[in-house]
């Protein structure tokens, strides 16, 4: 899987968002052909690159003449699909604009189909918006994932007049989605296109993903920071999946002076308190005695529970205690139909692929013992069974 993490250390835009694509190689005449094609007048566009502190980004200028109309967003969904865009990205634009227009609906106390866009509905904020998600597309991003936003302080001056930062549409963008404060810039760090762009594209707001690094981009904004570029960087590459592991603690006891009669009784009580699994192992303690090490697996916020048991139900006078990660195959049930009658199968599943099967146990008994044969001969059919239904 394709990922494009959005680095928004210095907050996002989006000619911001589409300067960082583009230089990470996002084809430029695949964007030009795209944007030229836009039923609108009255406008332009340039890419430069620029030197931020001594790192060189794209730094994109969309411009307008002064009267462009006040759009509503079906006129603004109508140019998005009226595009030679792919699907994918006429899809992923048009979704941006429908939050932008319920964010600012909320704000303006109306409905989104009746929301006048203003700076959003500008050929500007359209172009970026659609050149975002045509990059996206072009550079096969499947997934998108971006870093917890910066939230500034301060005022900017937009069409209804001097609104507080982070504007009340972005607020409203970003309910649900983790945020950072950020005291050392004054101004405006996540305007509404950036902020609609990863509420709607982004599967995730977090630290880096695992990921193969391939591709890194830098898409400049327009105000210089004295504390830091005002840059965005998006990083492409191959993700590595996650391992599936949970945290557990392990519970350890030595016993080398209880009746071996106990210790399944002790199990089983162990089970149904809640431990994940219960095991022993014959040890030697001091001065040779012959003693069992008696292992209790739980999750974390278990351990009183399992050792008020322990202490209560075995001679222990302590336990010992370590945090372990435990992994689990994806797990699912099938029924298979033997000559002996039905038999659950538990299949284990890594990376989407079964890679392992196994008949249930206490079914293969039960079969068993009612038809008068040896447990084997149950388990093998009901292997075979699952391998002929594979086939």
């Amino acid at each position: 899987m394709r990922v494009a993490y959005f680095d928004c250390f210095s907050g996002i835009s989006g000619d911001m968002a589409l300067g960082a694509l583009l230089s990470a190689g996002g084809q430029e005449e695949v964007l030009m052909e795209v944007l030229s094609a836009l039923p609108v007048q009255n406008w332009r566009y340039q890419f430069d690159k620029v030197t931020v502190n001594g790192i060189v980004a794209t730094d994109v200028r969309i411009t307008s003449g002064e009267e462009q109309p006040h759009r509503h967003l079906a006129d603004v969904l109508e140019i998005i699909n009226g595009s030679p865009a792919s699907a994918r990205a006429k899809g992923w634009a048009s979704e941006v604009f429908r939050r932008l227009a319920e964010a600012e609906a909320s704000v303006h106390g109306t409905t989104p189909d009746r929301v006048h866009f203003h700076e959003v509905g500008a050929v500007d904020a359209i172009a970026d918006i659609l050149g975002v998600c045509v990059l996206l597309d072009v550079l096969g991003v499947d997934r998108v994932e971006c870093s917890p936003l910066p939230m500034s302080r301060g005022l900017v001056k937009a069409a209804h007049g001097v609104i507080p930062v982070p504007a009340p549409a972005v607020l409203e963008l970003l309910k649900g989605v983790e945020v950072v404060p950020d005291d050392a810039v004054q101004g405006e760090t996540v305007t509404p296109t950036g902020a609609a762009l990863m509420v709607t594209l982004a599967g995730r707001f977090g630290g880096f993903p695992r990921m193969k690094i391939e591709r890194v981009g830098y898409g400049a904004g327009k105000k210089r920071f004295e504390a830091r570029p005002n840059l965005l960087r998006v990083v492409i590459g191959e993700a590595v999946p996650d391992l599936p592991v949970q945290d557990t603690v392990l519970i350890e006891v030595n016993i080398d002076d209880m009746n071996p009669e106990w210790f399944p009784v002790v199990q089983k009580n162990l089970l149904e308190a809640g431990a994940l699994d219960v095991y022993h192992t014959p040890i030697t303690m001091k001065k040779g005695r012959p003693a069992t090490q008696l292992s209790v697996l739980c999750e974390p916020g278990r351990e009183i529970g399992l050792l008020e048991l322990l202490f209560r139900e075995t001679t222990t006078f302590g336990a010992r205690f370590s945090r372990w990660q435990r992994l689990c195959l994806e797990r699912r049930w099938e029924t298979v139909q033997t000559r002996y009658g039905e038999v659950r199968v538990k299949v284990g599943i890594w990376n989407g692929r079964e890679v392992t099967a196994s008949p249930e146990h206490e079914d293969c008994v039960r079969q068993a013992q009612e038809h008068g044969v040896a447990i084997k001969e149950v388990y093998l059919e009901a292997m075979q069974a699952y391998r002929n239904r594979k086939q």
